[in-house]
């Protein structure tokens, strides 16, 4: 009996001794899960605020981008109605420019409108605030005249073109007549005619009052004044018939691409210096248009460029704003310099 009580009890102590083992392991093994699952939740949760975060940025991204959206169309449709007024000369630089400005304007917002004036009118257009802006300006030689009578009564909003010559200028295939000089002797060659423009340019007044005295040239010439498109339908019409013809013609301008003529050397230096292109505005515009003021400032042309925007514009007679809308589309880049750090934008 008492045998068989020491064999119960060691066999109960073993049991015992097992459970106790088992409880244990089973701890063991739950605390490892538990860190385990801890760890998991850990990365779980940090996954959901990374993507919360993602999501959030985002979405405030877009509405900015939005916002700035709305803020531009504001803009704009606050601008709707202010209408600006631009007056202009037809030179061809003038044409393609204006129109260029035209559709940049409209672009954000303004009622924009031309007018076609000679250059004594526009300069007084300027001055009494009936035009708001002369984008041709040509100083300080070409229209001398009208600055000296208007610069304290208009706004210069700068240079656009650094160097714009004046020239007189033949079909190359006449080999010699390379100089104005040359011209003293060939009169006869030239039906004793200088082909100009209008009477009212300054490149008119400058051929008549300095280069055809400066060459003595007023026994045996006549300048022609008659108007820009008429002088070049005459060179058209010289050249189309390989004939001899003199023209009064400056640079830029598209002639040089279409045809092939050279500009007479000046020994005398009567044309005076190349000329720079002014944007000239009423007093007060800047005031009343500072976001246009200032893309005005920055407002610059290469020659290179301002050919292909002359050709592209100048292409289709009466289709010249849409020349200009198409040459923009193509061009954004290279006019939003113009308009970076202002509140206009394409």
């Amino acid at each position: 009996m008492t045998h068989l009580r020491r064999t119960l009890g060691r066999s109960h102590l073993r049991w015992l001794l097992a459970v106790l083992a088992s409880c244990l392991l089973l701890a063991a093994c739950a605390s490892e899960d538990g860190d385990a699952g801890d760890e998991e939740a850990a990365d779980d949760a940090t996954d959901e605020a990374a993507e919360e975060t993602a999501t959030e940025a985002a979405d405030d991204e877009a509405a900015d981008d939005e916002a700035a959206a709305d803020g531009a169309t504001e803009a704009a449709a606050n601008r709707s109605g202010e209408t600006i007024t631009i007056g202009w000369i037809p030179w061809e630089e003038d044409i393609a420019v204006t129109n260029l400005w035209h559709a940049i304007l409209e672009e954000n917002g303004y009622t924009v409108e031309q007018q076609q004036l000679d250059a004594g009118l526009l300069f007084d257009g300027l001055a009494t605030g009936d035009l708001d802006l002369f984008l041709d300006a040509w100083l300080p030689n070409t229209h001398a005249d009208y600055w000296e009578e208007y610069s304290d009564q208009v706004a210069d909003l700068g240079v656009w073109l650094p160097e714009a010559p004046l020239t007189w200028a033949v079909p190359s295939y006449l080999e010699d007549i390379n100089s104005i000089e040359d011209l003293a002797d060939n009169a006869e060659m030239f039906d004793g005619q200088i082909v100009g423009i209008e009477s009212s340019a300054g490149l008119t007044r400058i051929s008549r009052d300095e280069v055809i005295p400066a060459y003595d040239l007023g026994d045996s010439y006549e300048l022609v004044e008659s108007s820009t498109p008429a002088m070049l339908a005459e060179l058209d019409n010289a050249i189309g018939n390989e004939e001899p013809i003199v023209v009064t013609l400056w640079r830029p301008h598209p002639a040089y691409a279409e045809y092939d003529i050279k500009d007479l050397e000046d020994p005398q230096g009567a044309l005076g210096e190349p000329d720079e292109i002014h944007a000239v505005a009423r007093q007060g515009f800047a005031d009343d248009f500072p976001e246009v003021a200032a893309a005005m400032e920055a407002f610059e042309f290469d020659n290179d460029t301002l050919s292909e925007l002359e050709v592209q514009v100048l292409e289709e007679e009466g289709q010249e704003l849409e020349a200009a809308r198409a040459w923009l589309e193509e061009n954004s880049d290279y006019v939003n310099q113009w308009l970076e750090g202002t509140a206009l934008e394409l």
